[in-house]
């Protein structure tokens, strides 16, 4: 299970976040304890109160328990996983609240803790708890028998693709995947041995090598979006010199944007509009039958939820019936066989109890796989679509190699940046010196 936390404050946005719908397909408030109110707006003001009392401002641990998907996980599991990170970070007794929240097939649970000790007014300190919390993350996998991530086996491993929310932003407004883009740099680096190299590697995938203004060198794409090289291709920047050579001798980033919308076909700024347009419409259908689904579970849970209450309440009156009263009640007490009774209906309410939860895990269970097939077939629309993409980006590349004018070649004689080298070398080696 990967588990995600950090201590902050703001309780009153952080219980509107937890209970938004906006980006989740179920939400259910499971526990709040040890608040005076059960509602979790309350509940955080009221720890946001006592926090006053104390200079505390990060007076909430907030942590995300995220099993891996495919994995069925009960609400046991996750009460469990909680009670383990509670002890681990020394949190045990403290005020909580849980929440689940459904997205994209996939279950997990927000666990909010008042760090406030309320009977010694201050704040339990909560040092290395990313530490405590790969701890217990790993013995989760280990327990459930799951894949252990290799990030989480050793930080040496971690996904060498990782990347920037400003670099997903820009990725995501170019429409491709941003592991893609790290994945296809580096793949044009990896196979090239000289500038020149690279460049046509780039160049038959669509993007121009570019001097940058404070980047040094940078890819510019058809739709004059810019990359720095060294970032996207995971290199160092004197790595990138030393091979390309001085990012002079190539045009500058604004030069590039000129160049490619000069000899961009409109047929093919048509077709990718195009493809466009189709993967919205595609995506408003999966979306709509995603609306749909998420509907029908909720209702579905409502009516299992409804159904929980009535067999509740009628078993409940069924042994209160048992319960002898006047007389025979007194005489019952006296021979013991009251408390019998009362024993075996406090089992039956007990098994009755955990009845109910395991239907009710079992409906999510099922909801989840029905989910997951639906968001296999949004991803697998979603490759396909990116997969078009590229494949146009690609031919937008033939279409420049045919358009080219000749005289791009001047902009990359290597005689004349040779000339510029030595002038600039002479130059440094005269300032404040007399021949």
């Amino acid at each position: 299970m990967i588990l995600k936390a950090k201590e902050r404050g703001g309780g009153a946005q952080l219980a509107r976040y937890l209970l938004s719908m906006r980006d989740n397909d179920h939400v259910e408030l499971h526990e709040v304890r040890g608040f005076v109110g059960d509602d979790l707006l309350d509940a955080f003001r009221e720890a946001d109160a006592i926090a006053k009392g104390t200079r505390c401002e990060n007076y909430l641990f907030s942590a995300s328990l995220n099993p891996p998907g495919g994995e069925a996980f009960t609400v046991s599991d996750f009460e469990d996983a909680a009670d383990e990170i509670e002890r681990k970070l020394g949190l045990e007794g403290q005020p909580r609240a849980i929440v689940f929240h459904e997205k994209d097939g996939r279950r997990h649970a927000h666990v909010v803790w008042s760090r406030i000790d309320a009977e010694r007014m201050r704040a339990i300190n909560l040092s290395h708890y990313k530490t405590r919390l790969r701890d217990v993350s790993r013995e989760l996998f280990r327990q459930h028998g799951w894949e252990m991530p290799r990030g989480l086996r050793d930080w040496r491993e971690r996904d060498p693709l990782s990347y920037s929310l400003e670099e997903w932003r820009q990725a995501r407004r170019v429409g491709l995947d941003p592991k893609q883009l790290k994945a296809m740099f580096q793949e044009c680096w990896n196979r090239s041995d000289s500038g020149m190299a690279f460049a046509q590697a780039l160049k038959e995938r669509g993007f121009m090598l570019a001097r940058g203004d404070r980047r040094g060198f940078v890819a510019v794409d058809y739709r004059g979006e810019v990359y720095a090289v060294a970032r996207q291709a995971g290199v160092k920047s004197k790595d990138v010199v030393a091979r390309l050579g001085e990012p002079e001798a190539f045009p500058s980033a604004e030069e590039a944007r000129f160049g490619i919308a000069a000899r961009m076909s409109e047929r093919i700024k048509r077709f990718i509009k195009q493809t466009e347009l189709e993967a919205g419409r595609g995506r408003k259908a999966l979306e709509f039958e995603r609306s749909e689904l998420a509907g029908r579970h909720r209702h579905e849970r409502q009516a299992l939820k409804e159904g929980h209450e009535k067999r509740w309440i009628a078993e409940t009156n069924a042994r209160a019936a048992r319960l002898p009263r006047g007389v025979s009640g007194i005489w019952h007490r006296i021979t013991g066989k009251y408390a019998k009774i009362r024993d075996r209906n406090e089992r039956e309410a007990w098994q009755a109890l955990l009845r109910d939860r395991a239907e009710r895990d079992d409906l999510i269970a099922d909801q989840l796989d029905e989910r997951r097939a639906l968001q296999l077939r949004m991803r697998e629309q979603q490759e396909r679509q990116k997969g078009e993409l590229l494949m146009l980006r690609e031919d937008i590349a033939r279409y420049q190699d045919m358009s080219a004018p000749e005289h791009s070649s001047e902009r990359r004689d290597p005689d004349r940046n040779a000339r510029k080298r030595q002038r600039r070398r002479d130059k440094g080696r005269d300032r404040g010196f007399e021949r």
